[in-house]
Formats: C-alpha cells, sequence, structure tokens
C-alpha cells in the first residue's frame, strides 16, 4: 500500500510535466512569408531553451490534417482553395507551460513581420496548472494518511503477537533475564516477518511499475533508476522500521508493568 502510495507521490511531477509538454502551441505564417524565414525559425525554435520540439506544417499538410479531422475534402467546396496558412507545431517544455511564461514567448513571437498569429489553449493552460496543484496537495495528505494506516495496522498486529507472550515476559525478568535479552527474540522475529513482507511487497509493486510504464512509455519508469532506487529501498527500509520500532515499544510496556496488572 505505502509502496503504490510513493510509486504514484514519486512519479506525479513526472505525469504532471508530461500533461504540460502535451499543450500545443501553433504559429501561423503569413503568405508573405518567405521559406527561408519559416524554416530559420524552426530551427531557432529547435535549439531554443523552451521548446521540447517544433515541427514545420506546410500548408498542404495542415490542409490533409484538416481534411481528416473534418472527414470531407473541405477545399473542393471551396474551388481548389486552400486557407491553411503554413505553420510551426510547437511542445514547450514543462517548466514554461505557465499563463506568464507561455504568453511572453508567444508575444515575442507574433512580434516577428512574417508572423500572422500564435495560437494556443489559454484556458487549458491555467485549468492545467491550477489542478496540478490541487492533485499534489492532495496526494500529501493521502500519502500522510496511508503511513498512519499502515503503521496502526503493523503496531496493533504486533502489539496483539507481544500481548500474547506477555506472561512469559514477565517469567523471564522474574528470574534475572534483563530487558535487552527478553526484547532481542522479539525484535529479530519482527524484523525477519518485516523484511518477508517487504519482498512480497516489492513483488507486486515490480508488477504494477512494470505494466505502468507500458501504459504511460512516455515517462520512462523503467529507465529512471534513481526512483526505483528510493522507491524499492525505501519500502524495504520502511517494512523492517515499523516492526522494528513496534516491537520495541510494545515490548517495553509489558517489560514495564507490574505482575497483577497483566490480567487487564
Amino acid at each position: 500500500m505505502l509502496g503504490l502510495q510513493g510509486f504514484f507521490l514519486l512519479n506525479s511531477q513526472k505525469l504532471a510535466d508530461y500533461f504540460r509538454e502535451q499543450v500545443p502551441m501553433s504559429i501561423y505564417f503569413k503568405d508573405t512569408a518567405k521559406d527561408v524565414d519559416m524554416r530559420q525559425l524552426e530551427k531557432t525554435l529547435q535549439m531554443a531553451d523552451y521548446t521540447k520540439n517544433a515541427v514545420f506544417v506546410s500548408s498542404e499538410e495542415g490542409a490533409q490534417r484538416t481534411k481528416e479531422d473534418l472527414g470531407e475534402d473541405f477545399i473542393a467546396k471551396l474551388d481548389g482553395f486552400n486557407p491553411i496558412p503554413n505553420s510551426i507545431d510547437v511542445r514547450l517544455n514543462a517548466n514554461f507551460v505557465t499563463a506568464t511564461e507561455i504568453q511572453q514567448i508567444a508575444d515575442d513571437l507574433a512580434a516577428k513581420e512574417y508572423v500572422q498569429e500564435v495560437s494556443y489553449d489559454k484556458p487549458l493552460v491555467s485549468l492545467l496548472n491550477k489542478n496540478v496543484k490541487r492533485i499534489s496537495f492532495w496526494m500529501l495528505i493521502v500519502s500522510g494518511i496511508f503511513v498512519l494506516i499502515a503503521f496502526l495496522l503493523i503496531n496493533s498486529s504486533i502489539r496483539l503477537s507481544v500481548y500474547a507472550k506477555r506472561f512469559t515476559i514477565k517469567t523471564m525478568q522474574m528470574v534475572g533475564a534483563t530487558k535487552g535479552f527478553i526484547r532481542r527474540p522479539f525484535i529479530m522475529t519482527s524484523i525477519k516477518l518485516g523484511l518477508i513482507a517487504a519482498i512480497l511487497a516489492l513483488g507486486l509493486l515490480a508488477v504494477v511499475v512494470y505494466y505502468a510504464d507500458g501504459f504511460v512509455p512516455e515517462l520512462e519508469i523503467l529507465e529512471n533508476y534513481e526512483m526505483l532506487t528510493i522507491l524499492f529501498v525505501g519500502v524495504l527500509v520502511f517494512g523492517i522500521l515499523i516492526s522494528l520500532i513496534s516491537t520495541f515499544f510494545a515490548t517495553t510496556r509489558y517489560l514495564n508493568l507490574k505482575t497483577d496488572q497483566l490480567y487487564y
């Protein structure tokens, strides 16, 4: 449960960036624009820091796309006139897909004398950034709840296990065994159980990660070794750590109880 939550949390920013980079910007040229100017702008955009990719679309290609979208030959109805101008389709890097940044880029491009119009979906950009912040906030809240639930479940299970052996603990204490000696086998057992549980969880998590990478290959999840290392090591350490801490406090509680309190 915690592994899945950690997986979504670690990939939330990457997923948000993926959706930001799908926001299209189209640069439409005037009929008088020279081919050399259009091609030069394409190369300039491809080398710009804010550009993920930029592709020149001729008026003929644009007309063909429009024809496919409409499902009919609209040019034939216009007596062969093609109203679609030459253009460049641009995808921006995620960091630049904000209301301020993208508007500044659009204004700079529109200022060129051979550019007729720069178009992008302003409401979509605002909505996307707003929802990303909202989702990130709730992801943190849900993660905190899952951590608490996992801790309470594991802690309750271990407390019940130690409770069943409370008389054995007190008997060992009465014959002179130290607290550390009594506590040691309980802690070692809990560490083994925590390790086994973590390995099983990692196996299931690996299956989820594999299918998630196939479902959204653009995120390159399997190639992100740093994220996978943090995730898998985190699940392993967290599984052992919760068991160790819960066992320590559970055994300490019964070690500190008086004999007559064991019956309550």
